[in-house]
């Protein structure tokens, strides 16, 4: 009775919502200080604090955010800061092509939902589950396991601003501190495992090139270029890689 009892828990959605929320922890620990840096540069620029807040609240892009505050610190038009906040935000179209078997049986309501809540760490998560799901109701259940892992990202990623937003105030001096170190360490986690497949590969390869060669450019160009190749050149591979395999499975 006890065994009945502990496999219908373990086929429910809220069973893979909290396994999606535990499978999160180790990104909350790596994005713990990219938040704390970000409600530092939020405090010490023209924004109020409570819109610094509105910010992770509504927009909840770290990258993006990152580069709003300091495009709003050089009195950027609002276009311009759409624009290039768009376009850092491209990569989430592979991410959402690579998700699509998850989500296309949702209603829009669900797809809204967890759209809002893909980030990078989240999607090195749910792709990995995916890619190991085995049971009818891991596969069933994948999207309450998205979400929990969106959850768990989302409500540490307030906290975390709400915390540097209070002690940016009190040490200016805060993300000057080496804690970004742990941003390119949570990064590098992210990306290595999925280098395994041909169009993350590419894209990592293309965008990495032209961001390092496009450096010296103002105003983030390098990076935005950089961004725009390397989401143009997965997509790409993605749909080449896909084309091939059908064409194998026909012959």
């Amino acid at each position: 009775m006890t065994n009945n009892k502990m496999t219908s828990a373990e086929t429910s959605p809220g069973y893979s919502l909290m396994q999606g929320a535990r499978d999160t922890l180790p990104m909350l620990v790596g994005a713990m200080p990219f938040g704390i840096i970000f409600g530092t540069l939020a405090a010490a620029s023209t924004l109020a604090a409570w819109q610094g807040q509105l910010m992770s609240l509504l927009v909840y892009a770290g990258s993006s955010q990152f580069i709003a505050i300091g495009l709003v610190a050089g009195h950027t038009g609002m276009f311009v800061i759409w624009l290039t906040t768009l376009f850092v935000n491209l990569r989430h179209m592979l991410y959402a092509a690579s998700l699509l078997p998850v989500v296309a049986h949702l209603p829009l309501r669900w797809r809204f939902l967890l759209g809002f809540m893909l980030t990078d760490e989240s999607f090195a998560i749910v792709s990995a589950h995916h890619q190991k799901a085995v049971s009818a109701a891991e596969k069933r259940n994948l999207h309450w396991y998205f979400l929990g892992s969106g959850l768990a990202m989302y409500l540490n990623w307030q906290l975390w601003t709400l915390v540097g937003l209070y002690f940016g105030s009190v040490f200016p001096q805060l993300q000057k501190w080496g804690m970004d170190f742990a941003m390119v360490a949570t990064f590098i986690a992210i990306i290595v495992p999925q280098l395994r497949r041909m169009p993350y590969f590419a894209a990592a390869l293309a965008a990495g090139s032209l961001a390092y060669l496009l450096q010296g450019l103002p105003y983030k160009l390098g990076l935005l270029s950089a961004v725009f190749a390397g989401v143009a050149v997965g997509m790409v591979t993605t749909r080449y890689a896909s084309s091939s395999n059908t064409q194998g499975q026909s012959i």
